[in-house]
């Protein structure tokens, strides 16, 4: 047992010893101790971006506190076996950090655990990538993502590449950034478990931070990528916005039958990053699971999961 594993243990022991009212009533306390700008930064950011809950001072609102402070006590044996799962010691501690961050305040942890050698989501010692990669890109923006890929694997390493995104200006943003690309399709559509029509809910602040909802600006069709591509697919890149375990749902035929790469943003609320590995593994054991860190050291956002199915290895 290492240092890492036993920093995360004593804090899950910590946790378990602990009810859910001690849990929150720390957390909030070293909130309150941390530097008042940080504190006014955090407040400041939780009210622009609602996933998580708010942080009002003033009114003695602390819902996003409170939020974790559930996460933590009440999925405990969850963080575990996440933990268990891991596939390398550079996901199970930047599994502490998240953890230690929303316990603790603990910055500097988190801090050390930024990915800096690759880019988002293409971690090269872990996803593999040639010439007949079909790859899904759920949340495509502009096209930033494809770009990365391209850069980091070769202009001729895929087969097929399919877009979608839910914001008509980006929309066409994305399509004029990749239509020097051939095999690229790009499709104004929502991803969800099921055939749905729902509304883009814009955001004040960027338009990446864009949701799904059942009211909105805009109208938008929901499909199902089981339904919606015939073909065997090889990676399936998720950025949706809290919306992730939904389109798993709707992957499940293509998880199962062709085991494609997975890699899923996990930060959009407090229970995706054990939720979706989770549902993952009962859909189709056999995938290994990795967690790559692209964020600040203040909050944890930008961390993504890697599900990687071993061929060799899986049942």
């Amino acid at each position: 047992m290492n240092h890492i594993d036993v920093n995360f243990n004593n804090l899950v022991s910590l946790i378990r010893s602990q009810s859910l009212e001690e849990v929150y009533s720390h957390i909030r306390d070293c909130f309150l101790r941390i530097n008042p700008n940080i504190q006014i930064s955090l407040q400041d950011y939780f009210e622009k971006f609602s996933y998580w809950g708010k942080i009002q001072r003033e009114s003695g609102n602390y819902e996003e506190l409170y939020n974790r402070s559930k996460s933590l006590k009440e999925n405990i044996d969850d963080y575990v076996w996440l933990y268990s799962k891991l596939g390398d010691y550079r996901s199970k501690k930047l599994l502490f950090a998240i953890m230690n961050n929303w316990y603790n305040f603990d910055f500097d942890t988190l801090r050390t655990c930024f990915e800096g050698n690759y880019s988002h989501y293409f971690d090269l010692d872990i996803v593999k990538c040639d010439e007949n990669e079909v790859f899904v890109d759920l949340g495509a923006y502009t096209g930033d993502t494809v770009i990365d890929y391209l850069t980091q694997y070769g202009a001729n390493k895929y087969k097929k590449i399919y877009c979608y995104e839910i914001t008509s200006d980006i929309f066409e943003q994305l399509k004029n950034n990749l239509c020097h690309f051939k095999n690229i399709k790009c499709i104004q559509k929502g991803v969800s478990d099921k055939k749905e029509s729902l509304y883009v809910k814009k955001s004040l602040v960027d338009y990446s931070a864009n949701t799904v909802s059942d009211d909105g600006d805009e109208e938008i069709q929901c499909v199902t990528i089981d339904d919606d591509i015939d073909e065997n697919i090889t990676m399936i890149k998720m950025d949706i916005e809290g919306f992730e375990q939904r389109a798993l749902m709707g992957c499940q035929r293509h998880i199962i039958n062709e085991h494609p790469k997975l890699l899923i943003s996990v930060y959009h609320n407090h229970e995706d990053i054990f939720k979706i590995p989770v549902m993952i593994e009962n859909m189709c054991k056999g995938y290994h699971f990795y967690l790559r860190y692209y964020g600040n050291n203040i909050f944890p956002t930008e961390t993504v999961l890697l599900a990687i199915y071993d061929n060799k290895k899986a049942p």
